[in-house]
């Protein structure tokens, strides 16, 4: 039987973990599997998904996590092996991946047999302003979907969203457009209800020539950080950043993990549950465009963030 994937994309801090995580947990007895590409050495989104750093990981309702290791082809394969079988595979990509060359890889006949692709996810920050939409990534990613989230939608006020929704429209007549407030899409926008239902295979656009714009820069410790001091050194970072998202111990807290996230100028921490042995006390990827940031500038001053330890 095939087993339908569904495309979780969107730009950088945009809110896909945030989606993938609610599905997981509202799984409603589906056995899902999650396939987490994360851009960086250090793959933290894998660990905020699954509370695991590698392999993977059986959660409580039947549903499974993997980190995406090399091919994307060779992992769909090591998935629909396993037994039981997946009901539905989840692929929650880059937020700098071009979603056209992933739909592309999928149209493998071997693949599409076995696991034909069913739902394009593109998420928004909906503090996103219409003309953020000019970026040739993010048009990218729009003119792909199917359903178009918009995250944080607590963030903006109604004229602002229905502004942002009417240049999505413009852009994606065909899609779907939802509200997702913390993560929240309608299971029945993403799952067929007839799993035995093969999707008619999709028009495939021209491969664009491949443009670097991103690099990421991971720095991590083998003492805890100061988080007075941590504030401190992401506020000096933070005009330089498109995103950041790191696992820390604290002077403060020893022993226990802190969750960091920077994405849209926003920062979080939450609680990250007890540090396992042998990992380093502080790990923080941060990404950023070409040339803006040196791995030399982010070592002295997140240096000072450990001086105190």
């Amino acid at each position: 039987m095939p087993v339908p994937i569904l495309l979780v994309t969107g730009f950088l801090g945009a809110g896909k973990t945030t989606v993938v995580n609610h599905l997981l947990a509202h799984a409603e007895g589906r056995r899902i599997a999650a396939v987490v590409n994360d851009f960086g050495a250090i793959n933290i989104d894998a660990e905020l998904i699954a509370g695991a750093s590698d392999g993977v990981v059986s959660l409580s309702n039947g549903c499974i996590c993997c980190s995406l290791e090399g091919d994307l082809l060779r992992t769909l394969a090591a998935l629909l092996r396993r037994d039981p079988r997946p009901e539905f595979i989840v692929i929650e990509t880059s937020g700098i991946a071009d979603p056209s060359d992933i739909v592309r890889n999928l149209m493998d006949p071997l693949i599409w047999r076995e696991a034909p692709l069913e739902t394009v996810l593109c998420v928004v920050d909906a503090t996103t302003t219409a003309e953020t939409l000019n970026d040739a990534l993010l048009r990218s990613q729009l003119r792909t979907a199917d359903v178009v989230a918009f995250s944080k939608v607590d963030l903006v006020n109604a004229a602002g969203r229905a502004q942002l929704r009417d240049a999505v429209r413009a852009l994606r007549p065909a899609a779907v457009v939802v509200d997702a407030l913390h993560g929240e899409v309608p299971a029945a926008l993403l799952f067929p209800a007839d799993v035995d239902r093969v999707p008619a295979p999709r028009e495939i656009r021209p491969q664009r020539p491949a443009a670097d714009r991103f690099e990421t820069l991971s720095w991590t410790s083998e003492r805890p950080v100061s988080l007075p001091r941590l504030q401190q050194a992401i506020g000096r970072l933070a005009p330089k950043l498109a995103r950041a998202k790191g696992l820390f111990e604290t002077v403060e807290q020893p022993g226990r993990l802190m969750v960091f996230q920077l994405a849209g100028g926003r920062a979080t921490l939450a609680p990250g549950g007890a540090l396992a042995p042998e990992v380093p006390r502080a790990r923080i990827v941060f990404i950023a465009e070409i040339g803006v940031l040196s791995i030399a500038e982010i070592d002295r001053i997140m240096q000072e963030c450990i001086e105190a330890g």
